[in-house]
């Protein structure tokens, strides 16, 4: 028979669980939309690489205040390619999702301030027309994106949502997804700032503008400039070449990819390299393992 002090772990493990599991439905109200828009064409001269610019229209030019207040580190790595992570100080304390434009889907905001930065990484299965795509969530590096995208996959903002806009060429090969309307307009009403690898750079860091290695089985978050996040976001089936202002929050597993190569492999609607996927692709649900 359990003694009383017995008891009272058990009871404390359990007051303890229910706190994780309620603190991880929180985080999951925040997935932003992803307009896509092509800001920019850049000519790699020498690799002949195409860099188009994911921006968010549906910002109105209105840009969210960084929510990091500390310094980054200087950015050390091989140039042309993401740099190592290093934690900035404050990582995951105080995140904020301020009010932007109405929202395309109702949904409650995720929760601001601190934020877990642990489990380091948060699975999720998304089930679209074409096939599944599972999702590992890079909480340690990128703690205020995923807790808005998880708090937007629990509330079914994702669900019976297309995936707008398809690139196929050599130098950027994603697909776009989490804007309800379909346009590349959308977004869940509020923006929040960008993480990993922009927080790697001082602000005024020209490296900024260069772009870098986003390589295969990349899960990125689209904006319309700095710290206007929202819940579209880009899937990376092939090594593509952008700027390191899109925050990079997740991994995307072997299965995910072949869903995704077989999208990229049926091309963009009207035989264009940028577009409407020539097949139809919705998202079904996004669920947290």
């Amino acid at each position: 028979m359990p003694t009383n002090e017995q008891r009272r772990a058990t009871a404390k493990r359990k007051l303890e669980r229910q706190l994780e599991r309620r603190a991880e439905r929180a985080r999951k109200r925040r997935i932003y939309t992803i307009v896509g828009s092509v800001a920019a064409a850049l000519i790699v001269i020498g690799a002949v690489v195409a860099t188009f610019v994911l921006t968010n229209r549906d910002s109105d030019g209105q840009t969210a205040s960084a929510s990091t207040t500390t310094s980054a580190p200087a950015a050390p790595g091989e140039p042309g390619q993401l740099p190592p992570f290093a934690a900035p100080a404050g990582l995951g304390e105080n995140c904020q999702y301020p009010k932007a434009a109405e929202a395309s889907k109702p949904n409650n905001p995720p929760r601001a301030g601190k934020v877990p930065t642990e489990p380091a990484q948060v699975s999720a299965s998304m089930e679209t027309t074409q096939g599944d795509i599972g999702l590992m969530l890079d909480n340690a590096k990128a703690p205020c994106t995923v807790n808005s995208f998880a708090s937007l996959a629990q509330q079914g903002y994702f669900n019976d949502t297309p995936c707008h806009r398809l690139t196929t060429t050599p130098g950027l090969s994603v697909l776009q997804c989490g804007d309800p309307t379909g346009e590349g307009t959308g977004g869940p009403g509020y923006e929040f700032a960008n993480e990993y690898p922009t927080n790697q750079f001082q602000p005024d860091d020209p490296r900024l503008n260069e772009p870098v290695l986003y390589p295969r089985g990349t899960l990125a978050m689209a904006n319309a400039g700095p710290n206007t996040n929202g819940s579209q976001f880009f899937l990376v089936y092939k090594d593509s070449q952008l700027p390191p202002g899109y925050t990079v929050f997740g991994t995307i597993d072997e299965t995910g990819l072949a869903t995704l190569d077989k999208i990229g492999g049926a091309g963009v609607a009207g035989g264009a390299g940028d577009g409407k996927p020539a097949t139809d692709v919705k998202i079904n649900s996004v669920l947290l393992d």
